[in-house]
């Protein structure tokens, strides 16, 4: 079997003022240059913070308020009062007319101001009530 030569690349013209545009050489520092180089902005940045604060502002802020909370627990259960005290993995939540609860955060799916319940349930009836006078029966087409 016969061994192919690679192909020769045809020669180049030479450039505008003369000189001839040869193989370029590749310049970069050498590694120990790179190593001494390293100042604070080398470094690797640090792992985000545990706790943010945003958890602790929120609740501060409701509790300042004594905000109406609806609570919906992980089992679908829905409570409704306004947060007392917090720590890490609890709430107290104070009701009305029921007993106060310590809830496990990890029982809690998720938690929501009562008022933006019912700015919902307004918008809904009042979208509802627009629609009212439009049915299939009333429909004149769009005109």
């Amino acid at each position: 079997m016969a061994v192919r030569k690679p192909p020769v690349p045809p020669p180049t013209a030479p450039a505008e003022n003369g000189s001839e545009m040869g193989p370029r050489k590749l310049i970069r520092p050498s590694l120990s240059d790179v190593r001494r180089d390293t100042g604070p902005r080398a470094l690797r940045k640090g792992a985000p913070p545990e706790q943010t604060n945003a958890e602790s502002f929120y609740y501060l802020k409701q509790m300042q308020a004594r905000t109406a909370i609806v609570v919906r627990l992980v089992d679908g259960e829905e409570l409704r009062g306004w947060i007392e005290w917090y720590d890490k993995d609890a709430l107290k939540l104070n009701r009305e007319n029921a007993p106060n609860l310590l809830l496990q955060k990890s029982a809690i799916k998720y938690l929501y101001k009562e008022e933006e319940e019912r700015q919902f349930r307004r918008r809904k009836a009042k979208a509802e009530g627009a629609e009212g006078g439009r049915g299939p029966s009333n429909d004149d087409g769009g005109r």
